[in-house]
């Protein structure tokens, strides 16, 4: 893109250059004109009328006075900025508020109560390698998976009763809840975590 400062260097160049061919033209134009007078013997007068004449059609003509301007023009002073997003702070939610911290307790002790299962069923479930279906190794590992079935269900009820604020939050056209929506994440992420751990457990055990 070319600005008003190059756009007049540029420009001016240009007529510069043409006027100067025109005017190189047109002085061979009059030395012709005298030639022929001498030549000829033309008239003063007609000699005097065909150099008006040229003069007229633009050979001693000077460039324009009107030059273009200097000022930016407006797409030049246009912001290609990306417009600041609104944020919408959510205000104290005291329902919220008074929900969020006995949700943070079942989640941290159904947590809790599944690691330690947990190592209990590895352990079981390294004791029954080898063991066959319904020996009684076996149905202790696998009494041991569902005990950790049970600590992941109660992390899952959790888990909906957050979905629960949040689905009622947005039919009132609230915005998301910074808090809700952290514990929430972090309750998820825990149980997709059991989710895989349960899942390798079970594969080291002869399926029934």
């Amino acid at each position: 893109m070319l600005y008003p400062a190059e756009l007049w260097v540029h420009w001016s160049g240009a007529v510069s250059g043409v006027f100067a061919v025109a005017q190189v033209r047109c002085a061979k134009v009059f030395i012709g004109i005298e030639h022929q007078a001498m030549k000829k013997r033309f008239s003063l007068a007609r000699a005097a009328a065909l150099l008006v004449s040229l003069a007229v059609a633009g050979c001693a003509a000077q460039p324009s006075g009107r030059y273009p301007s200097l000022l930016p023009r407006p797409i030049e002073s246009r912001s290609d900025a990306e417009p600041e997003p609104v944020v919408t702070l959510a205000e104290a939610d005291p329902a919220i508020d008074s929900a969020l911290p006995e949700l943070r307790r079942t989640i941290e002790r159904a947590t809790a109560d599944f690691e330690k299962a947990a190592q209990t069923a590895d352990r079981l479930a390294t004791a029954a390698r080898g063991d066959s279906v319904g020996g009684d190794r076996w149905i202790a590992a696998q009494t041991s998976l569902a005990e950790l079935d049970g600590h992941q269900a109660t992390l899952s009820s959790a888990v909906t009763d957050l979905d629960m604020l949040a689905v009622n939050r947005a039919a009132e056209g609230k915005p998301d809840y910074p808090a809700l929506v952290e514990l929430r994440a972090s309750a998820q992420a825990a149980f997709d975590a059991q989710a895989s751990r349960i899942a390798a457990l079970s594969a080291r055990l002869p399926a029934a």
